[in-house]
């Protein structure tokens, strides 16, 4: 507290006409004890100085206050009282001691002064709030390996009036079940459930300091940001996994690789995976460890390198026979460089192909169809009333018949309603839901035929005709009633029963 001026000092004393008995004179004071409240008013009652009764006439006194609390106070008449006249407040807080101490010098003409003592106590009030110290918002990071009913940091207020102070986690807030506090006056904050960064990166908590010992019960809250670090905790897995719930888990399962090799050739250079080449990618997102590759070991892994660094596998040794070896298994692991505890399997299958010298292919580049519109679902016809099997040549095996080639429909331009019209099976034949179809009405249908090992394609176009119901295909014009074997089929009529052979409708009964 700074020393008080002179000014101040001056006013401390006061010459008094006091009655005395006995002639007591300054004898007759003696130390005073007394206490009173931060934050009283200007003139607030300290303490009344003693005087003894005896005749109307009386010693002459001087009384002076001094010291260095003295500027706290001031004597009117037998009183003391307090001076914050300057607008000073007297807050037990900012004080250096809350005990003050003044020093009353008594001052009795022929007698030499007395010196008493003035000891005022300033009692406590509760005029401050508990804060945290610093900002009101804190930011942590706590790894996700972090031990479950360990402390994880601490929350600490501070309340100047030195009362007690209890933490609580405030339940409202986002994340609260994470956290619990260890001790209700320790302001450490324990971990009560387990941390995972792959599914929470960010929590958000508050933690509130409530006074225990005071009727107003003042509080001050804090956000505390906790930000999760990514700990070494998750395996590789090879990309693209496919997610699958599992027990309120998320599991990657990983994909089988797939590349085709050619009976008695090397490629030069590595295999070209489906669907993407082998990769693997640690499961810490936050902390991507280098991944290692390998192949385990069995009968057929020495035909192929892979690349440690890169997954990229190459073929050594070429395949005899696609015949013999269809097919072939491998099991390549990936592990972490800095942890190899730490790795996934996957499955990559090398498919062994006959020497593909051919595209499959259309024996012609269109042809005549036929449906009559009727209730149900029918097979498509050719002239004469044969069934229309459409069926890609492929010389690479024996009798043409490539069993890999596979038939699709191609949605011709503005006609993306055919494909729910037709249906072409595996087998080439061709089908129409006739109950949809009008008379008269012609469709131009492309059918494709794709190789599903070497992926080559070829088209034909299928110019479609539909006639009156119980209408016959006509005959060949030019085949005079012999059809073509590429035309296919050996049987009448469509799906749901024999194709009627009746002539069409007369234009009168049309």
């Amino acid at each position: 507290m700074a020393a008080p001026s002179c000014l101040a000092l001056l006013a401390t004393c006061l010459v008094l006409q006091l009655a005395t008995a006995g002639g007591d004179g300054c004898s007759g004071f003696g130390n005073l004890f007394t206490a009173i409240a931060e934050n009283s008013a200007h003139g607030s009652l300290v303490a009344r100085l003693p005087v003894a009764a005896g005749d109307a006439g009386g010693a002459t006194l001087r009384l002076c206050l001094a010291g260095a609390d003295a500027a706290w106070f001031y004597l009117d008449g037998r009183s003391v009282r307090l001076n914050v006249s300057d607008g000073r407040e007297l807050d037990r807080e900012e004080l250096e001691s809350p005990v003050l101490m003044v020093a009353l010098t008594c001052t009795e003409d022929g007698f030499s002064p007395v010196e008493y003592r003035i000891i005022v106590q300033v009692l406590n009030e509760n005029d401050n709030r508990p804060h945290f110290r610093g900002a009101t918002v804190f930011t942590h990071n706590i790894s996700e390996l972090a031990a479950v009913h360990s402390v994880v940091f601490s929350a600490q207020a501070e309340d100047a009036d030195g009362d007690t102070l209890m933490y609580v986690i405030d339940t409202a807030s986002p994340d609260a079940r994470f956290f619990r506090i260890d001790l209700p006056n320790s302001g450490r904050v324990v971990l009560a459930r387990a941390l995972d960064f792959e599914s929470r990166q960010q929590l958000e908590v508050v933690v509130t300091a409530v006074e225990m010992n005071t009727k107003e019960r003042f509080n001050a809250s804090a956000r505390v940001r906790v930000n999760v670090l990514d700990g070494d905790d998750q395996y590789p897995q090879f990309l693209p996994c496919t997610p699958r719930a599992h027990r309120g888990l998320t599991v990657c399962t990983s994909p089988v690789y797939t590349a085709n090799v050619t009976e008695g050739q090397l490629q030069g250079g590595p295999l070209s995976f489906s669907p993407g080449s082998v990769y693997a990618e640690d499961g810490d997102r936050g902390l991507r460890a280098a991944i290692t590759y390998s192949l385990l070991a069995d009968q057929e892994s020495s035909r192929f390198h892979i690349d440690n660094t890169t997954g990229a596998i190459t073929l050594l040794r070429a395949v005899e026979s696609s015949r013999s070896t269809p097919a072939i298994s491998l099991s390549v692991m990936a592990a972490q460089v800095n942890d190899g505890s730490k790795f996934a399997v996957a499955q990559a299958v090398v498919r062994v192909l006959a020497p593909n010298r051919h595209p499959p292919a259309f024996p012609r580049p269109s042809y005549r169809a036929f449906v009559p519109a009727g209730r149900e679902a029918a097979l498509l016809l050719t002239f004469g009333g044969r069934v229309l099997a459409l069926r890609a040549h492929d010389p690479d095996f024996a009798e043409g018949v490539n069993p890999r080639v596979r038939y699709s429909l191609s949605p011709g331009p503005n006609r993306s309603h055919e494909p729910q019209l037709f249906q072409v099976m595996p087998n080439g034949l061709l089908v129409a839901r006739a109950d949809h179809l009008r008379p008269a009405q012609s469709y131009r249908l492309q059918v494709l035929a794709r190789d599903e090992e070497s992926g080559e394609t070829s088209s034909t176009t299928v110019e479609l005709e539909v006639l009156w119901p119980g209408q016959a295909a006509p005959r060949d014009p030019l085949g005079g009633g012999a059809e073509p074997p590429e035309y296919g089929g050996g049987w009448r009529g469509g799906l749901g029963g024999p194709a009627c052979s009746s002539p069409p409708p007369s234009s009168s009964s049309s």
